[in-house]
């Protein structure tokens, strides 16, 4: 062990602790375990009080309880499963341990007359209190074995790491960094630090300021918390030991995307200067203004584009609020200024509208709009294909086939993204791949429709500039929302025939089942026939993921024609679709769903000037959460509003995208509950890019390591 005298915790490999071998190093490395430091970041996932004995008469029903007794028996019981009684008793009563899976060694063991330590929890079973696989060890009469000091923590583990194991090497390296002197950090390069240390690079200045104990402190108190600790603070994460960790990861994911964002700018980027032709004539021929919301976001992306460096712009608003004729005004600077712009959305429908958008915007203005999805095939291809290599092409718009191999640009210098989080890093990342030079990549503008809470905004999106449309244009309705039982679902189908006969148009949405996109369609195929039955007057269509892109374009432009008054979807009409005409909607089965989705599907009504309304046909029994969240839409339409409530239900995992968790996977961290900490973690992060710049990757690697690749788009 005499290298660990040599050696930083952050280098010593976990191999150097007794009884790591290949075998368990391999298992370590699972978890990503490789160091010292990383098992010392290994934090518990929660406690257990084994620093007090229990009398077996003072047990309570649920508690978690560690007791000490004489074996009276142990026998197997032969019921409807077969397991194994052990009757334990002290002066204070008698208890069972029950075990379903045991060896004869086990049971020629438990002896009676033999003495015993166990825990576990305490249930409810044939023979009264019973503990189901209890922990236990045997007591000798000769040795009185001390019970723990310290409550026992349990960790996060995987297939063939017990947390004996976990327990025992932790100790070690524990008392390794509790024999290390404390050594903090200043701004000295890390390579001449002295190494026989886990440094605490958040400097002194800030700890102080912020009343935080030192990292050697907090990592001593979570790995061994006394027995006096409260276990519901710790396993609520507000013990101020697991607020300073979590602050600290905090801050290293924000230094991360704060990097990123200054190494972009070291690059260069079209000068994209603004012209007036192109957007003035494109203006006058919209039969409507923009509105004051739009009018000061363009002028933060004209100034962006008109730098030099490259734009990185997340451009939030809400459904309708008119993002697209944002974009559209940014790709003409582009295209004035000689170069072409793509438009990527993750859909085929979302970007056929996109596509239809463009074209009948742009064309009259003499530009041509290219069209790439991964449906095209053969000679339409390399036709698209090669328009695009030769620049004639001015925007082109596509889906994830905009970024596959083979797919040349002549001059990009603009990229927008709609509904980024539902694209993978690496896909955006490809994309501006697509358009980079030695020292010149395109420049940036990110659209979603589903608001981003400021809280996730400000750790997921740090690298980015922030616009949001907070204004609707004028004339547009706001939704009346109606939650409706499923029983009566024969008084919704009255209510769409009377909207129908009115010549208003409905969306009848049938959600997600199991995952599975194939039952999700024929759910709306039966659905479509069975409406189809009810009202044999109304013209009613299909739509569905599985259906070719051109007979789903062709049936969403008989719809907004007005040839069909019912139309049956899944949620693929989610966004993008906008047919005025249409004033009702029926979402079944909008538990299934989360808000944003729910959010975005209502915003495919209300789009004219008629009353519009939204009826959640919910399947009962309704869970309290699901009537939580089923309420929150119907009390409001306001999407951030509704944005931030799920993003408490459902954590940012789900808020963004399953896709862009590989950066916002927190190991101590939670973004809701630690929310109070951002503007520090904001402040402090500064301090220490513009002082103590030599903290900033040190920081990064403890706590991201190699996804830091992740981030870089």
């Amino acid at each position: 062990m005499n290298t660990s005298k040599r050696q930083p915790l952050c280098q010593l490999p976990v191999s150097s602790l007794k009884g790591v071998g290949p075998s368990l190093a391999a298992r370590l490395a699972v978890i990503n375990i490789h160091t010292v430091q990383d098992l010392l970041f290994h934090l518990p996932l929660r406690y257990q009080d084994r620093t007090r004995l229990t009398p077996i008469g003072a047990t309570r029903l649920g508690a978690d309880v560690m007791l000490e007794g004489e074996v009276l028996s142990c026998e197997v019981s032969f019921g409807r499963r077969r397991s194994m009684l052990c009757r334990i008793k002290d002066g204070t009563g008698i208890i069972t341990l029950r075990f379903f899976h045991f060896s004869a060694a086990q049971k020629n063991a438990l002896q009676p007359g033999v003495k015993l330590r166990c825990y576990g929890e305490v249930r409810h079973g044939k023979t009264g209190f019973e503990l189901y696989h209890p922990e236990y060890q045997f007591r000798s009469n000769d040795i009185n074995s001390a019970i723990a000091e310290h409550l026992t923590p349990i960790y996060p583990a995987t297939e063939g790491l017990q947390q004996v194991r976990l327990r025992s090497i932790l100790q070690q390296a524990l008392d390794l960094l509790q024999d290390r002197p404390e050594v903090n950090a200043h701004s000295t390069p890390i390579a001449q630090v002295d190494g026989d240390d886990l440094h605490d690079w958040i400097p002194a200045i800030l700890r102080q300021q912020l009343r935080f104990v030192s990292l050697r402190k907090a990592l001593l108190f979570l790995h061994r918390p006394p027995p006096d600790t409260a276990i519901e603070l710790l396993e609520e994460g507000r013990h101020p030991a697991q607020q300073r960790l979590a602050f600290e990861e905090l801050l290293s994911h924000r230094l991360c995307l704060r990097r990123l964002r200054l190494q972009a700018e070291q690059l260069q980027a079209p000068k994209l200067t603004a012209r007036q032709k192109l957007p003035q004539a494109f203006l006058a021929s919209l039969p409507f203004a923009l509105t004051k919301a739009q009018l000061k976001v363009l002028q933060e992306i004209t100034a962006d584009l008109s730098t030099g460096k490259p734009m990185l712009r997340l451009l939030q608003g809400d459904v309708g609020s008119g993002k697209t004729v944002v974009a559209a005004m940014a790709a003409l600077q582009a295209v004035e200024n000689g170069f072409q712009a793509a438009i990527m959305a993750p859909t085929e429908i979302l970007a056929e509208q996109h596509y239809l958008n463009f074209l009948q915007w742009l064309q009259p203005l003499g530009l041509s709009v290219g069209w790439l999805s991964g449906k095209l095939k053969g000679k339409k291809r390399e036709e698209q294909m090669q328009i695009l290599r030769d620049g004639s092409a001015h925007v082109v718009v596509g889906t994830h086939a905009l970024f596959q191999e083979g797919v040349q640009f002549a001059r990009l210098g603009l990229i927008i993204i709609d509904e980024q989080h539902r694209f993978g890093v690496h896909q955006r990342l490809a994309l501006r791949e697509k358009g980079a030079s030695s020292q010149n990549i395109p420049h940036q503008l990110v659209m979603t429709a589903t608001p981003i809470p400021r809280t996730l905004a400000m750790s997921a999106y740090a690298d980015l500039d922030c616009s949001v449309i907070d204004e609707l244009p004028p004339g547009r309705t706001p939704v009346n929302t109606v939650i409706v039982a499923n029983t009566r679902r024969d008084e919704v189908i009255d209510r769409i025939h009377n909207a129908c006969r009115k010549g208003s148009q409905v969306y009848w949405v049938c959600t997600l089942i199991e995952e599975s996109e194939a039952l999700q369609c024929q759910a709306a195929e039966v659905t479509a026939a069975s409406l189809q039955q009810k009202l044999p007057d109304l013209q009613i269509a299909l739509l569905h993921g599985r259906m070719k892109a051109a007979d789903k374009t062709n049936i969403m432009a008989a719809f907004k024609r007005g040839e069909f008054q019912l139309l049956v979807a899944t949620t693929v009409i989610e966004v993008g679709v906008d047919v005025p005409n249409a004033s009702l909607m029926v979402i079944e089965n909008p538990e299934r769903l989360g808000l944003a989705q729910l959010h975005q599907l209502r915003g495919r009504v209300g789009r004219g000037s008629v009353a519009s309304h939204c009826l959640l046909l919910y399947q009962n029994p309704l869970s309290e959460i699901g009537k939580q969240r089923l309420g929150i839409m119907r009390d409001s339409n306001d999407g951030f509003y509704i944005a931030e409530r799920d993003l408490e239900i459902r954590g940012p995992g789900q808020v963004l995208g399953t896709q862009q968790t590989g950066l916002m996977s927190f190991r101590v961290a939670d973004l809701i509950r630690d929310a109070s900490l951002l503007e520090q973690v904001k402040f402090a992060a500064e301090v220490i890019q513009k002082d103590y710049p030599g903290h900033v990757g040190p920081l990064i690697q403890r706590w991201l390591g190699d996804r830091e690749n992740y981030a870089n788009v």
